[in-house]
């Protein structure tokens, strides 16, 4: 240890170089870790954040939400369905919204979803995870999601939709609930009905685009899923979270980032082993003398170990610090977290190949004959 120490403080300059640089690519990986997760929850946070645990669309919808439609003889297949219990409509629409507590009085495509409200406001398809204000209760209130707050969209704010006018007032936040990467409103299902009307008042009565289903007494959300399927073939059922998982678009945000991540995992290890695969060349005349004098080569491996270790924590640790302060804000409308799993597996799966990619400079160490000191002849030869 003493050996892998004396060895940094001589080199100051290049090791805290070989830190900053990794450093900056933790920084990286953990920030597009934060923003791949912010895209997809703003995507379809909304539909993993709602209670109901089954979804039903029918098959023309394509598992959009607004491209669905649920006709009546449709809806009474699914009522009649063994298995299920308690159905609620839920519709969803996009608007211009016009938030008050905006002061430059922008506008912002603004998706609602509605459901029908219960006991307390908790019908079958409101937000499960209201972490300011409270339920919907009444028709014209309505819970926004988080991400958008700062857009001025917040409790006591009113949002009027354009151009009817009807006007929403704000009375609850809900954590993770944005759909579309838009300002998102859970609402009544009857203020839906009147900002449809309010926008056009030729469309008529919309029906319902999904049904919100909560399995009988004895039967899981897959086996419910089962028994509406087989009802029909123009009705798609699937538990919550595989309606968000299958919404098109988000396999493909997946694998966009799934291949800059593992970009991002070459370039470490290949920079920490080629780093010390040159400083072993470059010292090949010390580290031979030293064979040479009676180091065991174990020592000399273990000092390098060490060093690897060293410098890839220092990185992790500052990269880590630069992020934590960037994921606690949004950016665009994207709420970032700070990803406490995603740090632990990239610190772990970084180290392990930092440690990995220097064992060929580790063996160049235990390649060293200590008969070449007195020749001048190094590992290099």
């Amino acid at each position: 240890m003493f050996l892998a120490f004396k060895e940094m403080a001589r080199a100051k300059v290049r090791f805290a170089l070989l830190i900053a640089a990794i450093a900056l690519l933790v920084f990286l990986i953990l920030f597009q870790q934060s923003l791949q997760n912010g895209l997809i929850t703003g995507f379809i946070g909304a539909i993993r954040e709602q209670n109901a645990p089954v979804l039903v669309y029918s098959v023309d919808g394509q598992r959009v939400i607004q491209g669905s439609v649920i006709t009546p003889p449709m809806e009474e297949q699914v009522r009649n369905a063994p298995g299920t219990g308690e159905v609620g409509r839920i519709g969803q629409g996009t608007f211009t919204g016009q938030p008050s507590g905006n002061d430059d009085a922008e506008t912002f495509d603004t998706t609602v979803i509605a459901y029908e409200l219960g006991a307390d406001g908790n019908g079958i398809g409101a937000p499960t995870d209201v972490i300011e204000g409270r339920l919907a209760v009444t028709d014209d209130e309505a819970v926004v999601s988080d991400a958008v707050v700062s857009l001025g969209y917040d409790i006591g704010d009113t949002v009027t939709l354009l151009p009817g006018g009807k006007t929403i007032e704000i009375v609850g936040v809900a954590a993770n609930a944005q759909l579309n990467v838009s300002p998102t409103l859970f609402t009544s299902y009857d203020t839906y009905l009147q900002a449809v009307a309010s926008v056009n008042p030729d469309a008529g009565t919309p029906l319902p685009n999904v049904l919100g289903v909560i399995p009988a007494d004895g039967f899981t959300p897959d086996e419910a899923v089962t028994s509406i399927n087989d009802q029909s073939l123009e009705l798609d059922a699937l538990t919550k979270d595989d309606a968000a998982a299958e919404t098109p678009g988000v396999s493909q945000v997946q694998q966009s980032f799934n291949i800059i991540f593992l970009l991002y995992g070459l370039v470490v290890p290949c920079v920490t082993g080629l780093f010390f695969l040159i400083v072993t060349f470059q010292k090949a005349n010390s580290l031979t003398l030293l064979r040479a004098i009676g180091a065991p080569a174990g020592r000399l491996v273990s000092a390098l170990l060490i060093q690897v270790v060293v410098i890839i924590g220092a990185g992790l640790l500052v990269g880590t610090l630069l992020y934590y302060p960037l994921s606690q804000g949004s950016l665009g409308g994207l709420a970032l977290n700070f990803e406490t799993g995603a740090v632990i597996f990239w610190s772990v799966l970084l180290m392990t190949l930092g440690l990995v990619s220097s064992l060929v400079a580790a063996r160049r160490v235990l390649a060293i004959d200590p008969i070449e000191a007195t020749t001048g002849q190094g590992v290099g030869s």
